[in-house]
């Protein structure tokens, strides 16, 4: 993932903790049982039955499994997981296009499974917008017909409707097609007139059904790195159904990773790569690109530095001798880096019986930010002279030193503290 979708990212959740702490989706133990005998099968999920055994006693099958999490307000919350894990089943129950077997959802805390169906078509109206994987078009359509639809629907004004369905299309790039029909337009553009039309109502939370699925690799990319930078102006709350993890680990802020119509795991893409709760999400992530995932953050260990205000050269050599290293970061007393001295240089000054660093301080130093992708410090750090520090305004966090790298790429847990380069 580029530096720039990653800012775009955290900056989103920045502002998002800014606006709000109270989650504007809640779902509580919920569950969805299909068939006849909905309180005989909710009594072996009790019982902690799994779905395959509730199937043989029952004859019903476990949509979803007393599924819990809240999503914050513009947040991009990922729901992931295999076909049959239940995913696409538990997204339509937020929505109440199916009706729960037992559990409740809130939409800014309103129950939607106690709603009236006129309650409820309002909540669906003002509140939540979906973007299905068929484009689900209509063909003899133009395209700003087709983003106005929603709208119409609802009895808009035909030109206020038009206004904001022409301002959805600017929005995803389409402003100069609104004229055409659907088949005059590839599958990427197809997508984004389904996202205009999601848009035109301006929702507060956008639901995405495998929306993206049925594009080619190089166009689902595109629209991928286009729903982030869309979403830096948008600051929608957006539930994302997938099964794909490297989408799911490219665009969630969190993700929700579902099997057997449980959730087995919930964190951000970091923490289910580095921590997987289980041994089924240990595999599930096994073959992922840990370079694509983990930033300069996951991989720093603790730096050794001396105080250019109250360390000379003999307290350097010593600090150096006692921790077995060829160089060392020189800082102040509030961990402002300034630069770092090497063994050979200190050595000699101590003999010279010089007392200050600054004479042998070195200030080319090979530095990154805690968020800088690992794939950005390969090149780096294969021809930097010294660990590569981790800098956040000025302050020394910390070093990557190469065996740091070759660890996480190899998913080890080892302690670094020692290794030099």
């Amino acid at each position: 993932m580029s530096t720039e979708i990653k800012t775009i990212k955290r900056t989103i959740i920045m502002r998002k903790e800014e606006v709000t702490d109270v989650p504007i989706i809640q779902v509580e133990n919920l569950s969805k049982i299909f068939g006849k005998n909905a309180k005989k099968a909710t009594k072996y999920l009790d019982e902690g039955l799994s779905k395959e055994e509730i199937l043989e006693k029952t004859g019903n099958t476990v949509g979803v499994n007393r599924a819990s999490f809240d999503v914050e307000a513009g947040e991009i919350f990922v729901i992931m997981g295999l076909s049959g894990s239940g995913k696409s089943t538990l997204v339509r129950l937020i929505n109440r296009l199916i009706d729960p077997t037992e559990g409740s959802v809130y939409i800014d805390g309103e129950d939607l499974a106690q709603m009236d169906g006129k309650n409820l078509r309002n909540v669906r109206r003002e509140k939540l917008s979906m973007v299905f994987q068929r484009f689900g078009l209509f063909p003899h359509r133009t395209v700003l017909e087709n983003a106005e639809f929603g709208l119409e629907v609802q009895g808009i004004d035909k030109n206020e409707r038009q206004e904001k369905a022409k301002k959805s299309l600017e929005m995803v790039g389409l402003g100069g097609y609104i004229h055409q029909f659907p088949g005059q337009l590839s599958g990427g553009m197809q997508q984004r007139v389904g996202l205009a039309r999601a848009l035109a109502n301006d929702p507060e939370v956008l639901l995405m059904d495998e929306a993206f699925s049925a594009l080619d690799p190089l166009i689902r990319k595109e629209m991928q790195d286009e729903l982030l930078e869309l979403q830096e102006s948008m600051k929608k709350t957006i539930l994302f159904i997938t099964h794909d993890l490297d989408e799911a680990l490219r665009i969630g802020d969190r993700i929700a990773l579902m099997k057997d119509g449980r959730i087995v795991q919930i964190g951000t893409p970091e923490e289910i790569l580095v921590n997987p709760a289980n041994d089924y999400v240990e595999k599930f992530v096994e073959d992922v690109d840990r370079s694509k995932v983990l930033n300069a953050e996951h991989i720093m260990k603790r730096p050794e530095t001396v105080n250019i205000e109250k360390h000379g050269p003999r307290a350097a050599l010593e600090r150096m001798r006692k921790e077995g290293l060829s160089s060392i970061y020189v800082t102040d007393t509030k961990r402002n880096l300034h630069g770092y001295v090497v063994a050979e240089d200190v050595s000699d000054a101590a003999k010279q019986e010089k007392k200050d660093l600054k004479e042998i301080l070195k200030t080319d130093v090979p530095k990154v930010n805690t968020q800088t992708p690992m794939q950005e410090i390969f090149d780096l750090i294969h021809d930097a002279p010294v660990p590569v520090a981790v800098v956040e305004d000025g302050k020394l966090k910390g070093i990557i030193v190469r065996g740091a790298v070759i660890a996480a790429l190899a998913g080890s847990e080892v302690n670094l503290n020692g290794i030099d380069s």
